[in-house]
Parts: structure tokens; sequence; C-alpha cells
């Protein structure tokens, strides 16, 4: 009994610390399949013992939110669902009722409240007594009706979700790999409870309903089924679902699962609800989950399979990342032949060694992950030197979690993903100098900072004479860096590398200091945060970065030989300071959108991607289309332009800009 109790105390610390870093911090420190192994035993053991320890993570509904935003408790607790795997289970769940089988969304669960036809509040399900209020960012997510016909009180509860083509979007507009987002969820989650509703509005959240939970004086005839209908006719968009009964719930179940692979929606698993709603409240709840609906979660496909060996993968940061790489296996109908181990930790607590028979299995039969190692030799020697520049290793612990990193400033691989960086598209924009190509000059000895790429042609000899290259790649290289020399300040600042400064944020701070470089060098924390979207991380790692002598050294070699084009802060250049357009459709007058958005951004003005209250302009050549972005302008009263609308604009702000000026 002994040993049952303290390998109870075992399993709860270990699972509470998982479920920290995920509700609270998020990030994974184990997988789902791993949680759910453990958080199924301790529950075994405390059914058969009998005790739940105090601060148990089965008696838990969530956790402490933690952040700035205000705090609200909720009228009734938001609980967690039980769960099974079986089909079976959920047939005889139902017995003779019938229910609606749909997505179970993995986004972060939100409460709406209406009154008097309008968006009144937002809270986050936060650990299920009490969220966080985030109406300003449930404002501009992508589809949430800000009014509705129904003008008496509303509470509805629904999952903000980024959908996968989205969150592809997102990640390949960040061109430094390590700083893209791991999975939709952890996006969603900080996008969610922004502090800057802007940044919100960029990432195109969405709300789908999947409970209504009070609508003042209407009667539903006991249907939950009719309560999403209901829903949908007042603008809401409502988690996809199909009714069922005993006898053909595993096909529906059997249906969902050969979607997910296609599905948009993350998910990971189902949700069973009773469709009659005075049968389902009567059953009631436990002091964890209620009884009018349970969760049901994939059955992972698990193969067994020999883990040949670690790849240990540098990254711009130093971070050294394993890689399990083992004999290929069909998983979901593909062949996979690796899986992420993560982190030292992981790697650790799974006991790798080569040779070892491992199970793998696809995270919502989507992601490749090591599901437990069978033989657990332990015999992985962690790499003492880093595999590309031969510099000495660390391993470093931040809180709970344990990671390799080189400590080689000058790393080989640090340095390929930075300069990279440096020639994409958005910062100097190269041609012909790919990742391979850097690769293969920083290691002949060509470049060791940012203006060597610039004094290539003293190599010319070496690199006509490389493996892929020539007189005509030599001719066309020369003139790309030519072309690349006449550069904008804001491609500059992004090509640098600063830690979370992207293109925008440059833009923002170029504007912010009048495009004088020395004051952006010399700014101070307080004149930092005070530009538009930039917080106090962004801001430090600024200072940071030009505290540093080698930084601001090699800047200075740059500014040596490119040719910044001079930008002069009037009265005219922001003409549109202040006014946010969305743009949509077509276009006629300009070749792209980021033409147009960037002639927005040079005259002060801001580009989003979704209409909301703070919209001032939706640019739209078909004023009088139907389209979901034209309803939700006219609902809110603001005005659409055509290109040409928008053109005579620009010329009507500039003169009166000029008017004033000549006052």
């Amino acid at each position: 009994m002994n040993e049952k109790i303290l390998r109870m105390k075992e399993l709860a610390e270990v699972l509470s610390k998982a479920g920290r870093a995920y509700y609270q911090e998020d990030r994974e420190i184990m997988s789902n399949f791993e949680y759910d192994r453990l958080y199924d035993e301790l529950a075994a053991l405390e059914k058969e013992t009998g005790v739940i320890l105090s601060g148990s993570p089965t008696q838990k509904v969530g956790y402490q939110v933690l952040s700035e935003l205000p705090k609200e408790a909720h009228e009734s607790p938001m609980l967690s669902l039980d769960k099974t795997k079986s089909p079976d289970d959920l047939a005889e769940w139902l017995g003779d009722q019938e229910g609606l089988l749909s997505w179970k969304m993995d986004g972060l669960t939100i409460v709406l409240t209406y009154e008097d036809g309008r968006l009144a509040k937002a809270v986050t399900r936060g650990n299920g007594e009490i969220g966080e209020v985030i109406t300003p960012n449930a404002r501009v997510f992508a589809n949430i009706p800000l009014n509705i016909g129904f003008k008496g009180q509303l509470v509805l509860r629904g999952e903000a979700v980024i959908r996968y083509s989205d969150f592809r979007r997102i990640n390949e507009e960040i061109e430094d790999v390590d700083a893209r987002y791991k999975n939709p969820r952890n996006l969603c989650s900080g996008s969610v409870r922004q502090l800057n509703s802007q940044i919100t509005a960029q990432r195109n959240v969405r709300f789908l309903a999947f409970m209504l939970v009070r609508a003042e004086g209407l009667d539903f005839e006991n249907s939950r089924e009719k309560q999403f209908i209901w829903l949908k006719s007042q603008g809401f968009d409502v988690v996809e679902y199909v009714r069922v009964n005993r006898d053909n719930v595993k096909e529906a179940v059997e249906d969902f699962a050969g979607r997910i692979s296609d599905s948009d929606i993350p998910s990971d698993g189902l949700v069973l609800l009773l469709d009659d709603i005075a049968y389902g409240e009567s059953l009631g709840r436990t002091a964890k989950f209620p009884r009018n609906s349970i969760a049901f979660k994939w059955a992972d496909e698990v193969r067994e399979t020999r883990l040949d060996y670690i790849e240990w993968s540098p990254s711009r940061t130093g971070l050294i990342n394993p890689v399990a790489v083992f004999e290929p296996v069909e998983l979901e109908g593909t062949t996979v032949s690796r899986a992420s181990v993560h982190n030292i930790s992981i790697m650790e607590a799974l006991e790798l060694g080569e040779g070892d028979r491992i199970t793998v299995y696809k995270a919502n039969m989507i992601i490749p992950q090591i599901a437990d190692n069978l033989t657990r030799s332990a015999s992985i020697a962690i790499p003492k030197i880093c595999p590309v520049c031969g510099g000495a290793t660390e391993i470093r612990q931040v809180e709970d979690v344990r990671s390799l990193y080189c400590t080689n400033p000058d790393c080989q691989a640090k340095k390929i993903k930075s300069f990279t960086l440096f020639v994409s598209r958005d910062a100097l924009n190269v041609d012909g100098l790919s990742e391979a190509t850097l690769e293969k000059f920083i290691g002949a000895g060509f470049i060791h900072e940012f203006a060597d790429i610039f004094a290539l042609d003293k190599h010319r000899d070496a690199i006509v004479e490389m493996e892929g290259f020539g007189e005509k790649s030599y001719e066309n290289l020369m003139n790309s860096l030519k072309r690349a020399s006449h550069t904008t300040l804001p491609r500059l600042i992004y090509g640098l590398g600063i830690a979370g400064i992207g293109l925008a944020n440059a833009k923002v701070l170029c504007r912010q200091f009048c495009y004088d470089l020395d004051a952006m060098r010399k700014a101070t924390m307080e004149e930092l945060v005070s530009a538009d979207g930039i917080g106090e991380v962004l801001a430090r790692a600024w200072i940071d970065y030009f505290s540093q002598e080698k930084n601001n050294r090699q800047l200075d070699h740059l500014l040596q030989v490119l040719d910044i084009q001079k930008e002069t802060v009037s009265d005219e250049a922001g003409i549109f300071q202040g006014k946010t357009f969305v743009i949509t459709g077509s276009l006629e007058h300009f070749s792209n959108r980021k033409e147009l958005q960037e002639l927005i951004e040079s005259l002060g003005g801001k580009a989003a991607g979704s209409v909301s209250a703070k919209t001032s302009y939706l640019i739209n050549n078909d004023t009088a289309s139907s389209s979901s972005k034209n309803k939700k302008a006219k609902e809110l009263g603001i005005p659409i332009l055509s290109e040409a609308d928008f053109l005579k604009l620009v010329e009507e702000e500039k003169e009166a800009a000029g008017q004033a000026e000549s006052r």
C-alpha cells in the first residue's frame, strides 16, 4: 500500500508540472500520449486504494491563470470532460438517448456574453472557476458577430482556434526557423491573451461555438441541436457535428477519423453531447466532470520499431535539438522515420539508446512522436562538442527543462542561419545566396560578418571554380548584390536578426525615431515601449543587442557598403497616422497587396488582416459584394473604398496636409 501511495505522489508531481507548463506557459515538457498514460495510471491507483491526495491532477479542472489581463469568476464552473478511447464506450454511454458528435477542438475555450444584441464580454476558461477578460481581443476575432438580432441576454461557450492553414501562413512569414511557433494551440493561446489587440487581429483567430448556456426567454424544445441551429441564425460559426445514436455512433467516429488529416481545424478528439437538455442536466456532475457529455480521444496507432541513432540539430540560437531517427514504419497512412525528442529532459526520461525497441505514434494523428522505450538502455551520449563547429557544448536548465547548447559564438550553424535571414526576401533580398551557398562561402572563409557579403568580388576566381558556380552565376550574384546594396532602414534593421524584431516592428521603430539610426541605437526602454506594438520583451532584446560592441562594429561596417534610402518624415508622410486599412479582393492599380500595403505604411497607416472596430477603411474593388468583410464593415459603419477611391483619398489628404503646412 505504501508503495502505491508513493507512486501516486510521484505521478501527481510529474503531472502537475506538465500541466502548469501546458496551461500557464504554453509549452510542452511531455507528449500528450505520455501525459494520458500517467494520468490513467494515477486514476486507477486512486480507484484501487480509495485515496485521493490533496492537489491531485485528477481533481483539478485547470490551473491558475497568469497574466496582466483582468480576472473574473465564471457564473458556473467550466468543467473538463471525462474521456474514453473506445467507440463501444460511447455507444454504451448513449444508451437510448441521441447525441451530437463533434470535433474536440484544440484551442482556447472562451465564454461570450451578449447584452441587448451587442457583445458585452469575453472571458477565457482559465482554471474553470476564474478566467481572464479578453473582450477587446474577441472583438477582433475573424468571425465573432459584434451585434446580433437577439436582444435578450445570451451566454455561450466555444473554442478560439487558429486554423492549420493560417498557422502555416504565419510561420512561413517568420524567416527565422527557430522563432516559428510549435503548434496552432500555443499560437492561439498567445494570440487570444495578448495585451495588444492589434496583434490578435493579425492572427486570424476564429471562434466556433459548442454550447449555449443561456438565451433569455427562448424555448429550444429541449434540444441542443435546435440551439446550434439558432446560434447559426444569429451569425455564429458552430462546431461541425452529426446527430448520432448507439447504433451509428461508431460509424460516425470512423468518418471523423478518416477526415482528421484533411481538417483545417486543430482537433485532439471528439465530443459527444446529449441532445436532450433536461435529461442531460438531470444527470448532474461529478467534482470534475459534467455527465451530459463525454470526450473521445483517438486510440493512437502505435508501431514498434528500432531506434537507429539520435541526430543533434543545431540552430541559430545555439540550441541543439535531439531528433530520433528510426527504422521506417507506416503510421496513419504515411511512412515516418524521424521524430523530435524536443530536449534532453524528455530524452533522459525515455532512457533512449541506439538499438532500443521503441514505439512511435502520431500525436493527434499528425505529428510523429515517441510513445515509449521498451528496452531502455539509456546509452545515448550527450555530445560534448557541437556537431557543426566542434565547439564546447553545455547543458542549461530553464526551470524544469534541460537543453543542450553550443557555447561557441562563432558557430557556423549560428552564422548560416543568421546570414540566411540577412539575405532573405524581406531583409536585404539577395538572389543567388541560398543557405547551401552561404554554407560553402562561410566554410571557405569568404564571409565572417554581414559586410563581407558585399565584398565577395574579392574571391571571384575561387567562386567561379566552385561546384555549381561559373562565370554566369557569379555575374548574376554580383548584380544581385549591387541591387541589394540600395536598401531601406527597416529592411536593414530586420536583417540584423534582433530577437522578435520582424519587418513590421522594424518599420514601426523607424517611424517612431524618424529614421534616425543613431537615436535608435541609443534608445532607452521608455522610448522604445512608447512605440506602438513594442513591449518590454522586445525593447530589452533591442537594448541588449546594441549594448554589445561587436554588433555595433558590424553595423558600422555595413553602413560603409550600403546605400540606405533617405526617408523624410513630413506631414504628408504621416497623412494616415492612426488609420488602419484592410485589403481584400483582387487589385487593378497595384501589382499585389504587398505593394499597396507598403504605400499605406509609407504614409503612416497600418494594414490589418481582418475587419474590426479599429478598422478605418476597407479597400475592396467590389464595394457592393456580399463578402463577409464587406458585411462586417457595413455593420460597423466602416467606409468601403475601391482602389480609385483610395487613391483619391491619398491625394485629398496630401493636399490637406500641404495646405496645413503652408499655413
